[in-house]
């Protein structure tokens, strides 16, 4: 049994399919499989991924007819047969040491979750990281565990690792149909189920946005209709297990002097991020908080 099946769908990623596959291909911990399913790309994707797996045996390739991200998600778990299962976008890649250490931490702390920080790639060169933890964490409380991943602002799969069994047990699964914000409800719904979350500081999930072919970056009106519906469907999960979402979530304030806005601030869970005259942008503390992340 590997101890990681690495989930890695693909479509039309052929600028970054390469490093990507080597941060997987390179990692310190060497006992992973790699099942990459590839959604119909329209373009070179494919003979990318063939000549990576005559290469290294430990790379398996699904075709299928494009059908999205969580179509293909949701294959890879039926296929997966690692004692962990993790998941990588294929724009995005990983530290050297990022299964290696999650995958120690887990083991280490009996943990059906294990979960790093985030590193964001914008243009310009402009980089900051979407989650930063400085020290370890094992915990096990269900509103630690939404704080500690940043819940509901940030709901990603893809810089954690997810004990197989628990997984399949609990029928966790990502919501067909849905392009946009599908691993919402599966992050909300893998923490409420696990047991223990381990949060690992010394690894990063390196995470692409200068890739103007992704769907983050393609807007629509049924992209914002999958952003509205994925939330509401979490906050519907929460509230039907009498789980109050933090009032501030989403909430945006605006203070005016003479009917202009001289200072906008937007509450996450674990941040405020104001602007000042719509210009300057500046970051404070949450209101709340539970220990240093």
């Amino acid at each position: 049994m590997p101890k990681v099946s690495v989930i890695v769908p693909v479509y039309n990623v052929e600028k970054f399919l390469p490093r990507c596959l080597d941060s997987i291909i390179n990692q310190t911990l060497k006992d992973i499989e790699i099942i990459c399913i590839n959604d119909g790309s329209p373009d070179n994707c494919l003979s990318i991924l063939e000549d990576y797996a005559k290469k290294d045996s430990r790379i398996r390739i699904i075709n299928q007819e494009n059908s999205g991200p969580s179509v293909s998600r949701n294959k890879g778990i039926l296929m997966a047969q690692g004692e962990y299962i993790g998941f990588v976008d294929s724009d995005d890649w990983l530290d050297p040491d990022f299964y290696e250490k999650l995958y120690a931490a887990a083991k280490e702390s009996d943990a059906d979750i294990a979960a790093c920080g985030i590193k964001v790639y914008r243009k310009y060169s402009r980089v900051n990281y979407m989650l930063k933890y400085t020290k370890e964490h094992c915990v096990n409380d269900l509103e630690r565990k939404l704080y500690l991943c940043d819940v509901p602002e940030t709901c990603n799969v893809w810089n954690k690792i997810y004990r197989t069994t628990f997984i399949k047990n609990n029928n966790i699964e990502f919501e067909v149909g849905i392009n946009f914000g599908e691993d919402v409800s599966f992050t909300v719904e893998a923490l409420y189920y696990s047991g223990n979350l381990v949060i690992v500081p010394a690894t990063l999930y390196n995470y692409e946005r200068r890739n103007v072919n992704s769907i983050v970056k393609t807007k629509s009106d049924k992209l914002r209709r999958d952003s509205e519906h994925v939330h509401n469907r979490m906050s519907d999960f929460l509230k039907s297990k009498n789980i109050n979402l933090p009032k501030t979530w989403r909430q945006v304030r605006k203070y005016k002097f003479l009917g202009i806005t001289v200072l906008k601030v937007r509450y996450h869970s674990t941040r405020r991020e104001c602007k000042l005259f719509n210009i300057i942008k500046f970051k404070l503390p949450p209101i709340y908080k539970y220990e240093e992340m």
